[in-house]
């Protein structure tokens, strides 16, 4: 072991227990920034669940709660490396002013010793980007107003709950930097918002604006999950920046949902008009051998639902979202200038969640992306779809293991997850895992084929 890797495993040791004796640190090269004038550069756990304003506000008053966890993970795909050596410390607190006024704040800290370590592997936008990092990742206050509730402040707006990934939760933005990898509670980048939610005779109505908004985080170019786009060979390419929307009122997102149960069938339907949160890669060659690619994000609107049944023996649940004006990057042989073409698509999946009496859960999903009106040079195909399979079992009282497969139809690539969960006791937890890509190296999972890491962490509740 190199003198480096000692030292990256001393300072985290440190670190660690600096974190379970609650102190965390809180040294920080990028701030949340609600209050700048300028943008910076810049998850399915049960905190997710943030449906609504009256389901994170139970219980007036509470102290400190957080977590401290150390995650360390090494890529031995293409070039061997470690790429993540992470210490997370989350730490809030909530509150009452009296009279149902609930107030929350959470605040969040990484710090990573890998981009420390590794300095001769990534550039340094990376190692800059992903060193350390603080985050607001709730601050709201709740006001009732009669059947009324209002949320006003950073906050969570979850429309959609699929397994491995996003189809209805188009609100989210997400920490793209690890591709799907991290749990969701811990991957959605939460929206500062107002939200009102109104319930009557068994319906429910939400409102939402989002005056400030969050995009995705894809970090920058030579992170290990950045999505580079297609070139023809011959051809280099370079990236810019993600250009982020201006913190201004004329780029605010609004959206409407509603939902009511009927007959045991959970229903909602909504429509959205936003930023697109993903980024799409507008191209500009440079020279006849070189191009650069601009991520940007342009406007959408979209119309979706979702529905949940409980049969007893098996859970069922759909989403489906109708999006207009998306831009999608065409073929490289194509002569658009901008490479990028607009279109119309829906998105949809459908899952069924089956327990056994074993103490195991089975998930099964088949989702697809439909272009309804796809251009000849499109680089997708007019129907894109896939499956997934989770399966979860608990072994003995503390210690369970999962797997979950996402596979492509089309381009035959995959993404496949197997962890071991130990619950060393009821505030300690120690994960070990593997998030392994293959297939179509032009496919959503196949081109992270070198990207395949092991990893283990460690993780101290209060």
């Amino acid at each position: 072991m190199s003198h480096h890797l000692f030292r990256t495993f001393r300072l985290a040791a440190i670190s660690l227990v600096v974190a379970f004796f609650n102190f965390p640190v809180l040294c920080a090269d990028q701030v949340d920034d609600l209050f700048l004038e300028a943008p910076a550069t810049e998850d399915g756990g049960a905190p997710a669940k943030a449906g609504g304003p009256q389901e994170a506000s139970a219980g007036a008053t509470s102290g400190w709660r957080g977590f401290s966890q150390f995650e360390l993970a090494h890529t031995p795909s293409g070039e061997d490396h470690w790429s993540k050596a992470r210490l997370r410390s989350e730490l809030g607190r909530s509150g009452s002013f009296g009279q149902g006024i609930k107030w929350k704040a959470v605040g969040r800290v990484d710090v990573d010793l890998a981009y420390g370590h590794e300095d001769d592997f990534y550039p340094a936008a990376v190692r800059s980007d992903k060193r350390s990092e603080f985050a607001w990742r709730e601050v709201y206050l709740d006001l009732p107003l009669g059947n009324l509730e209002l949320r006003l402040g950073r906050q969570h707006i979850v429309w959609g709950e699929m397994v491995g990934l996003f189809f209805a939760d188009v609100v989210s933005a997400k920490d793209m930097r690890e591709f799907f990898n991290q749990d969701f509670d811990q991957l959605r980048i939460p929206q500062w918002a107002a939200r009102a939610e109104y319930f009557t005779n068994g319906w429910r109505a939400e409102l939402i604006w989002v005056p400030y908004v969050s995009v995705d985080n894809i970090g920058f170019f030579g992170g290990d999950y950045y999505p580079a786009q297609p070139v023809l060979p011959g051809v280099s390419a370079r990236y810019n920046a993600d250009q982020r929307p201006d913190r201004k009122l004329g780029n605010s997102n609004y959206g409407l949902r509603v939902g009511t149960l009927l007959q045991g069938w959970d229903l909602s339907a909504f429509y959205y008009r936003s930023i697109d949160v993903n980024p799409t890669f507008a191209r500009q060659f440079v020279t006849p051998t070189s191009v650069l690619y601009t991520p940007r994000h342009d406007w959408i609107h979209q119309y979706g639902g979702a529905v949940t049944k409980d049969f007893g023996a098996f859970l069922l649940k759909a989403e489906a979202v109708l999006t207009y004006d998306r831009h999608l990057p065409v073929s490289p042989l194509s002569v658009r200038p901008d490479g990028l073409v607009r279109q119309d698509m829906i998105d949809y999946a459908l899952g069924v969640d089956i327990p056994f009496l074993s103490e195991s859960r089975l998930n099964l999903q088949y989702f697809e992306r439909a272009h309804l009106d796809r251009a000849p040079d499109l680089l997708g195909e007019r129907r894109e779809h896939g499956w997934s399979l989770l399966y979860n079992h608990k072994f003995a009282e503390r210690v369970e293991g999962e797997v979950l497969w996402a596979q492509s139809l089309v381009r035959n690539d995959y993404m496949f997850r197997p962890k071991l969960i130990w619950r060393v006791q009821s505030n300690w937890r120690a994960l070990f895992g593997a998030d392994l890509f293959g297939g179509n190296q032009n496919g959503f999972f196949g081109r992270y084929g070198n990207a395949d890491r092991y990893y283990g962490e460690l993780r101290y509740s209060f």
